[in-house]
């Protein structure tokens, strides 16, 4: 299936720029309407219903999703970027089952010739090496610690993370040394890691952030269908606070028209359940993630996809996109400046963000050189 939705690159739309979706087009359980070639693909082909065939399933999505092995030249990806804060990162898997439908990290699908569309939650990817490639790096005579930030591309406690267990036993070998960690996920899968997390924590080597982008289960079911539910988010929240690890709740991204008007109660809920700091993002479409959004956004919400796309274009100087690192997490203009305020109010109003310890670096112990290395390979 191709695009529908190819509009002008910049400035506002009208009405006759948009092309209409049949209810047919949107396939149950999964974020992206279609499966676009990927940007860097010579050749681009789309289905097309010709009226030979007659039978609807014959243009329908394939839903089985596909596990694939990778070896990893490095595991820690290490960024300058100064609107970020951390330097480093570990992506344990690419692609991601959850399917959020607004993930900045569905263009990168293309590096491995897919889609940024359904291939992004269908063909996915898990490093086998990864455990092996940590403590090798980790072991480098040049290796200095700092806070590793753990599954910010695509979640790491994704689904079939209950039988790869990859994360925790990247976990472990963090532990094992002391390495001070923050992780990113809306997954309830972060439970089952307490055990690590929580003597992490007491050291202050340890630190979660819940992303919490909606409380109504029916937009969640649109925006992130295959993503735990908003109430299991809670549940996860309360059970890392009362845990003793300190929990961030990230209510990323605001959409405006979509979930905007949600920020207050989202902030809220996190608090009464156990977050003590909060962040936002306001909603980053690079590259082809635009047209796949727009398309979503034309699909799910027809009454109001205009309204959404032109909000967005004023928040980011007339383009859909602009990857400048001063705008790209906060946008520009009058209405993202209301966004960040009502934002840092209401924060302000509820109690969090009033304290932040940095995490420690001074425990860490470097793993021996010479240690035995096992490959993570099922």
């Amino acid at each position: 299936m191709a695009f529908s939705q190819k509009l002008p690159r910049a400035g506002r739309i009208t009405s006759n720029d948009l092309s209409p979706l049949t209810p047919e087009a949107v396939e149950k359980g999964l974020g992206a309407v279609s499966n676009p070639a990927g940007r860097f693909e010579k050749y681009n082909t789309e289905r097309v219903d010709d009226g030979w065939y007659q039978d609807e399933d014959e243009l329908a999505p394939d839903l089985n999703i596909a596990w694939h092995r990778e070896k990893a030249r490095s595991i820690i990806t290490h960024n300058q970027s100064p609107d970020i804060s951390f330097d480093r990162s570990i992506n344990p898997y690419r692609g991601c089952e959850h399917g959020c439908i607004y993930c900045f990290a569905r263009p990168s699908h293309a590096y491995l010739g897919h889609s940024a569309g359904i291939d992004f939650e269908r063909q996915l990817y898990f490093k086998t090496n990864a455990v092996e490639r940590l403590r090798q790096e980790l072991a480098a005579r040049a290796y200095t610690p700092a806070p590793l930030a753990l599954g910010v591309n695509t979640d790491a406690y994704q689904p079939e993370e209950r039988r790869l267990r990859l994360t925790r036993a990247i976990l472990e070998v963090l532990a094992e040394h002391n390495h001070p960690v923050t992780i990113v996920t809306k997954s309830g899968l972060i439970r089952r890691d307490i055990d690590l997390l929580a003597p992490m924590a007491e050291k202050n080597i340890a630190r979660v952030a819940i992303s919490l982008t909606t409380l109504d289960k029916d937009l969640a079911r649109k925006m992130e269908p295959r993503a735990a539910s908003p109430q299991l988010r809670l549940k996860t929240i309360k059970a890392l606070s009362d845990a003793g690890i300190p929990v961030t709740v990230m209510t990323a991204p605001i959409i405006p028209c979509i979930n905007e008007a949600e920020i207050e109660d989202l902030l809220q809920a996190a608090y009464d359940h156990g977050a003590r700091n909060a962040g936002y993002v306001l909603l980053r479409l690079p590259y082809e993630l635009k047209d796949i959004f727009h398309e979503w956004l034309v699909a799910h919400f027809p009454d109001r996809a205009l309204r959404v796309i032109n909000t967005m274009r004023a928040m980011r100087g007339g383009l859909d996109y602009d990857a400048d690192w001063s705008k790209r997490q906060r946008g520009e203009g009058v209405q993202a400046r209301m966004i960040g305020s009502r934002f840092h109010k209401s924060a302000a109003r509820i109690g969090l963000n009033s304290k932040r310890q940095h995490l420690r670096t001074d425990l860490f112990r470097k793993p021996p050189q010479n240690k035995d290395q096992l490959s993570f390979d099922l």
